[in-house]
């Protein structure tokens, strides 16, 4: 008989601590060792995670009103501009917003030490962060100037909103070029001198759910250490699959989430401001996604291992930037893994630009909370398509 199992009798296996849950690094070996059938009987959830760069993340902020009242029209956080046409004392910080004077690219490869995510770090580690905003000033916000500082707990709201956060899958980034430039894929070197990939590989979440089966619209996550939701189908989502050369479906390729959570609940362990030189600034986020076991397709997909899992080489030095991107070789997660791959007949040198360690760890957490019966699932409205 096939397995069949719903939200609520999973809930209730949690609530009860009966619940068996592996990460999906677990569950690879368990089916391994006992195949589909037998390992559906017995798992109700396969935790997943990744912890990588992901440049479409921010944060809303309302500061509470002053005194005298003050409708702000400018703010800059740290001298990091902040968008404030929301409302009187609301705004909107970007993770890749750079201070007004940083130089950006004008001196060859920029630094870019600084930006929003930076902003974002510093909040959730409890330092203090220099307020500064102006205003014309209105018979009901009279006030026109504040410069003070602000904790994450001083303020009234803090919500981490990021429109396009984990990739169901990405591009292992090589250069073709006869000169080093720089990605937001890291430093790639001339000739195809080494390869960069940022994708957790049997870990990584929309990997192991192609078909976003259970994952949708308030499914419940981990999200920079504290509990989110998926609030909508992210930016750019365009879920679909990679074909092998004899046609056969292999991997998800470009589904995103829209993901939100109390920021003042997160930590700076997974909230990360991150620098590129040459690039930008961006957010190195951690995520975490359960996967119930409503039944063996669900395992099945939840159980692919990096061998079974694929992405494609593409070229930054030359197709990329124009926006022509070449698909150069396809290679699989344990190519990727084991520090080199082939394409076009040459052997390249290849290095993460996410942690898979930090993966490894954030499915783990996930693992205890279910366990402990601290996290309960939460049923999605299916508003993802494949």
């Amino acid at each position: 008989m096939s397995v069949k199992r719903t939200y609520e009798e999973i809930n209730e296996r949690i609530k009860a601590g009966k619940a068996v849950v592996l990460t999906a690094e677990e569950v690879i070996g368990k089916v391994r060792e006992q195949g589909v059938t037998k390992t559906a009987k017995e798992v109700d959830v396969v935790t997943t995670g990744t912890f990588g760069p992901m440049c479409s993340s921010g944060a809303f902020f309302n500061f509470g009103h002053t005194k005298p009242r003050m409708r702000m029209s400018k703010i800059w956080l740290n001298d990091v501009p902040a968008y404030a046409g929301i409302a009187a004392v609301d705004a909107f910080l970007g993770a890749t917003e750079l201070p007004e004077q940083d130089p950006r690219n004008t001196k060859y490869p920029g630094e870019f030490r600084y930006g929003g995510a930076h902003v974002i770090e510093d909040l959730v580690a409890g330092r203090e962060v220099r307020l500064r905003a102006t205003s014309y000033g209105t018979d009901c916000y009279p006030r026109t100037k504040l410069e003070t500082t602000i904790t994450l707990d001083s303020i009234n709201e803090a919500i981490l909103f990021n429109p396009r956060n984990c990739y169901q899958n990405y591009n292992c980034a090589v250069n073709s070029a006869d000169r080093l430039i720089y990605t937001y894929m890291g430093v790639l070197k001339p000739h195809f001198g080494n390869a960069t990939y940022s994708t957790s590989g049997q870990l990584s979440p929309l990997l192991k759910d192609p078909y976003f089966q259970t994952i949708g619209i308030g499914t419940r996550i981990f999200l920079g250490g504290g509990i989110g939701y998926v609030a909508w189908h992210g930016t750019q989502h365009s879920p679909g699959f990679l074909k092998d050369e004899e046609g056969r479906e292999l991997t998800g390729t470009g589904g995103t989430l829209a993901v939100i959570g109390d920021l003042k609940q997160m930590s700076a362990r997974w909230l990360v401001g991150t620098s590129y030189i040459g690039y930008g600034v961006t957010l190195t986020v951690g995520i975490g996604v359960p996967i119930p076991i409503l039944n063996e397709e669900i395992l099945i997909n939840a159980a692919k291992s990096d061998e079974e899992l694929y992405t494609v080489v593409v070229d930054y030095g030359e197709g990329y930037p124009k926006g022509e991107p070449e698909e150069l070789a396809l290679v699989s997660y344990a190519e990727l893994k084991s520090g080199k791959i082939k394409v076009l007949g040459k052997e390249i040198p290849t290095s993460p630009v996410s942690s898979y360690f930090r993966a490894q760890e954030i499915a783990g957490i996930l693992k205890d909370w279910i366990l402990k019966g601290e996290f309960l699932l939460s049923e999605p409205i299916q508003l993802l398509p494949r």
